[in-house]
């Protein structure tokens, strides 16, 4: 057997390096969509295309003191899935079936989102308070877990 990377590897990595990506000043996230070993949508956190981004307006959730996990609503930006799912959508591919690699996991807006797009798995690098969305996850049947590893 040769030295190559594990497949869940490859994708988290490539997870870390769309987050790279992201215009969120409090934390960047990428996440990747693949169905059958092939990537096929990209997102990471930040504003609405043709927006200003955080580091040159500001961050509303900053001002207005609104702590990590909460009232997410209350943000200029898209999350990551959200992204993905944009992104998908806008050349008109379906996620039905995908796996979702995600540098954190995904909020309960976003598990909503991905449980109705039809993810089987969600896999994340870091573990995000939200035992709402854990719950809705085991719910819906939809396979997620964190995954262990040194991805960047």
């Amino acid at each position: 057997m040769s030295g190559r990377m594990p497949w869940p590897d490859y994708f988290m990595k490539i997870a870390h390096l769309v987050a790279q990506r992201s215009t969120c000043t409090r934390r960047a996230v990428g996440a990747v969509a693949v169905i059958d070993k092939r990537v096929v949508a990209t997102g990471y956190n930040g504003v609405p295309t043709k927006v200003p981004h955080c580091g040159e307006v500001g961050c509303i959730r900053e001002r207005m003191e609104i702590p990590s996990g909460q009232r997410h609503e209350l943000c200029r930006g898209l999350h990551a899935e959200q992204n993905v799912i944009i992104q998908a959508a806008s050349y008109g591919l379906s996620l039905k079936g995908c796996d979702i690699y995600c540098t954190t996991q995904p909020c309960l807006i976003c598990t909503k989102m991905l449980i109705n797009c039809g993810a089987h798995n969600i896999y994340y690098a870091e573990h995000y308070p939200d035992e709402l969305a854990e719950a809705m996850l085991a719910e819906a049947g939809v396979n997620h877990e964190l995954l262990s590893g040194e991805y960047c």
